[in-house]
């Protein structure tokens, strides 16, 4: 893997995402900001959304797949809830929880995450962009 992850001193450890990734790797990937669209362009978790977070995931995992990499290689992302307010949070870690389980990682790279007031469609609650390196 290209990417260290650390939480330098003097900075919190979150449990949720690392402060600082430092990339090797030679190639620079960026994914575009992905909603809970299925391969077929289908909403999946309309109104839940733990599913949509999950989907968002997975569907970060498939775009870095089809260059060769994996969400291993992820280095940094971009998390937009429509309408946020900290009691969401429970729901979005469990959607990050089922999806890393699914694409077997741990990783949990530096993220940002910003509340919106909407996004492309109004079934959409998430959406996920993400940078990655690979070797």
């Amino acid at each position: 893997m290209a990417i260290t992850l650390t939480n330098p001193t003097g900075l919190p450890e979150t449990g949720i995402y690392h402060q600082v990734s430092v990339a090797t790797g030679s190639r620079l990937v960026s994914v575009a900001g992905q909603v809970a669209w299925d391969a077929d362009g289908v909403t999946v978790g309309e109104g839940d959304l733990t599913a949509q977070v999950e989907q968002c995931y997975l569907n970060v995992g498939t775009a870095l797949a089809g260059v060769g990499g994996s969400f291993a290689d992820v280095t940094r992302l971009t998390v937009y809830v429509v309408d946020w307010t900290p009691d969401k949070m429970p729901l979005l870690l469990a959607g990050i929880s089922r999806a890393t389980e699914k694409l077997g990682v741990t990783a949990t790279p530096p993220a940002a995450l910003i509340g919106v007031a909407a996004l492309d469609t109004p079934a959409h609650q998430v959406e996920i962009e993400a940078t990655a390196f690979l070797d």
